[in-house]
């Protein structure tokens, strides 16, 4: 975990929107559309959805998800075409620690 990094990520309205989305996706995406290929909110929501949400561009979500993903605020896993990005809770615990205790 680098510290640095993950202030940064964050430092973005954006990126901390999209995080807040990814913690409960259900109150933010529609489950029906990923059960329906046999997926579930635990693999991830769809760059696509998380682009439609936003109203960004494609290419800024994208970029907005890799700043996230290289400071450890992410996973990302690729099921046919499509990359699906989850937070990584473990990354995010650590972070907290390292602001209990070193803040």
């Amino acid at each position: 975990m680098e510290p640095i990094l993950i202030y940064k990520a964050l430092s973005n309205e954006t990126r901390c929107q999209i995080m807040d989305w990814l913690k409960n996706p259900e109150h933010h995406f529609e489950e029906k559309k990923y059960m329906e290929y046999g997926i579930s909110f635990r693999t991830g929501i769809c760059v696509a959805d998380i682009q439609k949400k936003s109203g960004l561009a494609q290419s800024v979500i994208s970029n907005y998800l890799l700043t996230l993903q290289r400071a450890g605020l992410l996973e990302s896993e690729r099921i046919g075409k499509w990359t699906y990005y989850r937070r990584n809770e473990q990354t995010i615990k650590e972070f907290t620690e390292y602001i209990q205790n070193k803040l």
